[in-house]
């Protein structure tokens, strides 16, 4: 009988850990979402100018905004967790479920591991998204600038502002009505019209002025202008004068940079760089301090979730002078949160700082856990 219920009490405990887990999880994932869907709401206003400015369709904006929402996400993740376990403890210290499991003979250092193997977990997941799905996704949209070409030229163009929205061409209209346009001032000094001369490589860039003209998705037909041509190594203009002019504007490369960026380099490559295996033109010095931040964000970071789950365990230890009890508790985790943001940023220029952040995760995980041993182990 006493080994039945024994058994009873374990299965028992078992499913309420499991409760415990999923509940946890279940909020963690929704303030997750939350915050991310704020943080990518706003940044897609800014990803409105791939329409409006460089003319992409509206379907590589959406594309590239979805891509962007896993470099978002990720940066949530320490703070959402934080949330998560803190609303849950006072969640069941409100409803005095706790103290019915204290009551049962549930040991509080049981829920303390339990706490750790759900850090431990959203640390892994944490892992596996900052050092391969992130940079991955992030790539990809990179790439959708690159292999996507502008679908119209017309929405770059403002009335009476400047339009350099393409590399080494500008543009700017008096009047535009629908896809009329007044007035037209055009400068390449890229050659991007090359086809408007037969010595292309002699130009050095060309101005083009025209009464009017009408914009076709990338064509542009310009009516009554002149086109002037600078050559090089010469101090005459070349000018000619045109009724209609058709302009193709497949040749114009957008502005937007296409080269990927740090956090959308894959992590292995970022590795085999930092032990310079990896284009020794590109991982120099200052390239190298560049990266080791990145790096600590995408692996080291990970490792500060179990101490946030055994600071939020704090909140288990009895203390009469329980306000400022959670005060201090949660300005210890925003406090960690918020040193881990700052100090990253600063692992690539300082040895000391930057072996001091790898470190300090394992002495808190093995600093908090034994005094939480100590102090439940003096309890009932």
């Amino acid at each position: 009988m006493d080994a039945l219920s024994i058994r009873y009490n374990s299965m028992l405990q078992n499913k309420i850990y499991q409760n415990f887990t999923i509940e946890i999880f279940k909020t963690f994932f929704i303030i997750l979402f939350g915050l991310s869907m704020i943080a990518l709401t706003v940044r897609a206003v800014g990803f409105l100018e791939l329409i409006v400015d460089s003319g992409y369709p509206a379907q590589i904006y959406f594309k590239y905004s979805l891509l962007n929402l896993f470099g978002v996400t990720t940066k949530f993740v320490p703070f959402a967790f934080f949330l998560a376990i803190t609303l849950f403890i006072l969640k069941h210290h409100d409803n005095s479920e706790f103290s019915i499991l204290w009551s049962a003979g549930v040991k509080k250092i049981k829920v303390v591991n339990l706490f750790l193997l759900i850090g431990i977990i959203t640390m892994s997941l944490y892992l596996i998204f900052s050092t391969y799905i992130t940079p991955l996704a992030l790539n990809k949209s990179r790439k959708l600038l690159n292999t996507e070409q502008f679908n119209s030229f017309l929405p770059t163009i403002k009335q009476q502002q400047f339009s350099d929205s393409f590399k080494g061409f500008t543009m700017i209209v008096e009047e535009k009505k629908g896809n009329k346009i007044k007035n037209i001032f055009l400068h390449d000094k890229e050659n991007n019209l090359k086809a408007l001369s037969s010595n292309a490589s002699s130009i050095e860039n060309t101005t083009i002025v025209a009464k009017k003209g009408e914009i076709n998705s990338k064509q542009m037909i310009l009516i009554e202008g002149q086109i002037i041509s600078s050559k090089k190594n010469s101090k005459k203009n070349e000018m000619i004068e045109f009724d209609q002019l058709n302009i193709n504007l497949d040749d114009l490369s957008t502005a937007i940079i296409k080269q990927p960026k740090i956090q959308e380099l894959s992590t292995l490559k970022l590795i085999s760089c930092f032990q310079r295996q990896f284009d020794k033109k590109l991982c120099n010095e200052n390239f190298i301090k560049e990266i080791i931040p990145n790096l600590n964000r995408r692996i080291i970071l990970p490792m500060y979730i179990p101490v946030i789950s055994l600071i939020c365990s704090l909140l288990l230890i009895r203390n009469e002078k329980n306000s400022l009890k959670k005060f201090s508790i949660y300005s210890m985790a925003f406090i960690l949160i918020l040193f881990t943001e700052i100090a990253i940023k600063y692992t690539g220029i300082s040895n000391f700082l930057l072996f001091f952040f790898i470190l300090f995760p394992f002495f808190l995980i093995g600093f908090f856990y034994i005094f939480l041993m100590f102090k439940f182990s003096n309890e009932y």
